[in-house]
């Protein structure tokens, strides 16, 4: 099978770096890097919940997402007047990716925040902001177990997401800026560490496609899934 532009398989991922603690202030931070996409998350602690979770003893994870204006090719403008379309997309699909894998009673009424700021985008924004997110929550909920605030860790299980497509007409994983815009099929997948999937993002660019390319692409963002929980263990000290 013929090489990507970049030189990659179509089943292998971008290089991929994390670097934790590049804040001091914040409970959990890391900058992240997949290939040329790089992501800055920080995780907020915060006492207190949603109006709707007062007085019932559960905590909330949410997360926000921006862009800043020259993390793409042309400079886009900062969102003022409050976040748009897109932007409310991801920011609900990060919350959810890791409300789903956290057991919000143990975390009592307490918010963590994580705040996702793209700093160069070349595909794969959202992917990315989730998979680093889960890093950065999980730092803020140790700290809190080493402190004493709470009893014990509210993370059942871990959670990444990756992009797979079509790309002229092969299945590709972890796509890039150009492969994204230029992809037949273009998904987005979230999963848990146990296998099972949070949410499946597919869409057909330009055909319809039927369920055995479908299947070729669970299989594949199942493998690269797979490898970034490794990446992810060997960020927080949690290797195998």
């Amino acid at each position: 099978m013929d090489k990507r532009e970049d030189g990659r398989a179509h089943d292998q991922r971008r290089p991929t770096k994390i670097e934790r603690g590049v804040n001091i202030h914040a409970e959990g931070s890391a900058l992240i890097e997949t290939g040329n996409t790089k992501v800055l998350c920080l995780a907020t602690v915060t006492e207190g919940v949603p109006f709707f979770l007062r007085d019932t003893g559960q905590g909330w994870v949410t997360g926000e997402y921006s862009m800043i204006p020259r993390a793409t090719v042309e400079r886009t403008n900062r969102e003022r007047r409050g976040a748009g379309g897109r932007t409310m997309e991801i920011q609900r699909l990060i919350g959810r990716s890791l409300r789903a894998i956290v057991n919000l009673p143990l975390l009592g009424e307490r918010t963590i925040t994580i705040d996702c700021d793209v700093l160069q985008a070349d595909g794969g924004t959202r992917t990315a902001a989730i998979t680093r997110a889960f890093v950065v929550m999980y730092d803020a909920m140790r700290s809190l177990v080493d402190k004493e605030i709470i009893a014990s860790m509210p993370v059942n299980e871990f959670v990444a997401a990756t992009s797979v497509g079509v790309v002229d007409g092969s299945a590709a994983l972890d796509l890039n800026y150009d492969e994204d815009s230029g992809a037949d099929v273009d998904m987005n997948v979230v999963m848990t560490g146990s296998g099972d999937f949070i949410e499946v993002q597919g869409t057909a660019e330009k055909t319809p496609f039927s369920k055995d390319p479908l299947d070729d692409l669970l299989d594949l963002a199942t493998r690269g899934i797979n490898e970034i929980f490794t990446i992810q263990k060997q960020a927080i000290g949690l290797d195998e």
